[in-house]
C-alpha cells in the first residue's frame, strides 16, 4: 500500500490584524508571518505584532520577516515580540542570519538561471529555504508564480514554497514540488495588507485536500 504523503505546513504571511491571525489559526494554519519592513503594505509595528502574538497564544509559530535590517533593529523586535523563527528576504549572508540565536529561514528569489542547490549551500545552517518569484526591486510578496521545475527533487524536503500561491493553484503546486511548507500572502488578500478570511479558509482547505 502506498504511503500517504505528509501534508505540508501552512504559513499565512503578512498578517496585520489580530482577528485575521486568530481566524487563520482556527482554520488550521501552522504559522503566522509578521512583516517588519516599512516599505511593505503588510508592515506591522511592534505594538501590532505584540497584539497579534497575544491573540494567537503560545502554540502558533510566529515568524518575523526582515529585509536587510540593521542588527539592532532585529534585536529591538526580539526584545518585545515573542518570535519563534526569523525570515530574511534581503542580501543577508549566513553569518548575519545566525547571530540572533533563533531558527531562521532564508528567502531565495528564483530566476530562470538560478542554481538553486548552489544558492542553498550558502545557507546550510538555515532551518529552511523559502523559494519565491524574482521581481526586480521587490523582496517578496510579488503575487507571481515561477517555474517550479527549476527546483531539484533532492532538495524539496527543506523547501518552503511561496510566490503567487492561492486557493486555486496551491494543490497543484504541492503535488508538483512536494515542499515541506507553503507560504501565502497576496493570494489570500482582498487588497495589499488586507486579508480575506474566506480566501484563508479556502487556501488551507486546498492544502488539506492536496494529499487525497
Amino acid at each position: 500500500m502506498a504511503t500517504k504523503a505528509a501534508q505540508p505546513r501552512i504559513k499565512i504571511c503578512g498578517i496585520t490584524d489580530s482577528g485575521d491571525a486568530v481566524h487563520a489559526c482556527e482554520s488550521g494554519a501552522d504559522a503566522i508571518g509578521l512583516v517588519f519592513y516599512a516599505p511593505s503594505p503588510r508592515a506591522v509595528s511592534i505594538g501590532q505584532a505584540r497584539e497579534i502574538a497575544q491573540a494567537v497564544g503560545p502554540f502558533t509559530t510566529l515568524v518575523g520577516l526582515f529585509v536587510d535590517a540593521q542588527p539592532d533593529e532585529v534585536e529591538k523586535v526580539l526584545q518585545q515580540v515573542p518570535l519563534h523563527v526569523l525570515q530574511f528576504h534581503g542580501s543577508e549572508d549566513a553569518a548575519y542570519c545566525t547571530q540572533f540565536q533563533r531558527p531562521w529561514i532564508k528567502a531565495l528569489r528564483i530566476k530562470p538561471d538560478t542554481q538553486v542547490e548552489s544558492a542553498m549551500a550558502d545557507y546550510a545552517a538555515a532551518s529552511g529555504i523559502l523559494v519565491d518569484s524574482y521581481k526586480p526591486g521587490v523582496p517578496g510578496g510579488t503575487g507571481e508564480t515561477f517555474d517550479w521545475s527549476l527546483l531539484p527533487a533532492s532538495i524539496r524536503h527543506s523547501l518552503v514554497l511561496a510566490g503567487g500561491l492561492n486557493p486555486d493553484n496551491v494543490a497543484d503546486a504541492i503535488r508538483t514540488v512536494k515542499p515541506c511548507a507553503v507560504d501565502v500572502s497576496g493570494g489570500v488578500e482582498s487588497a495589499p495588507g488586507k486579508k480575506d478570511r474566506g480566501k484563508i479558509s479556502a487556501f488551507i482547505e486546498a492544502v488539506r485536500n492536496s494529499s487525497e
